[in-house]
């Protein structure tokens, strides 16, 4: 096992803990000079908060733990493919390296519907990953999204 791997296994334990919780199965981790400086899972419905997205949650806890909004040589590591704001915060907060797991066909904006990573509007760039663990994510997400059809 990689250490991508080793690490995404963490996000996706992040995410079955969302899942107990009934939101949708996303976990996330921060991790800087091979060390965790936070994790988190989605946390919309329960938190009444449509910005409560696990990338959101991590990044606005990892700036307290490290006492800067700039969140600057971390890899993020998150079990679905980023929507555009939680790209954007991603951005804002200068994150190095994302790494995700499963592709979004709907609104994944790291390739998948589109790529803003490349767009000209952001003054950083992210060196971006997708697919690792991506079958043992999408299964997550596929098995919730079943059960409540």
């Amino acid at each position: 096992m990689t250490t991508d791997e080793q690490w995404m296994a963490l996000a996706i334990k992040q995410a079955e803990k969302a899942e107990a919780l009934g939101e949708v199965p996303v976990g996330a981790v921060l991790v800087k000079d091979d060390t965790m400086v936070a994790k988190a899972h989605n946390q919309p419905i329960s938190k009444h908060d449509a910005s409560a997205h696990a990338e959101i949650q991590l990044l606005r806890l990892a700036g307290r733990v490290m006492q800067n909004y700039r969140l600057t040589g971390t890899t993020l590591y998150v079990t679905l493919e980023p929507c555009a704001m939680c790209l954007g915060a991603m951005m804002h907060a200068r994150v190095s390296r994302l790494v995700f797991a499963a592709f979004d066909p709907k609104t994944g904006v790291c390739g998948s519907r589109v790529n803003l990573s490349k767009e000209e509007c952001f003054n950083h760039e992210i060196d971006i990953s997708g697919g690792i663990l991506e079958a043992e994510s999408k299964k997550l997400l596929q098995d919730f999204f079943k059960s409540r059809r």
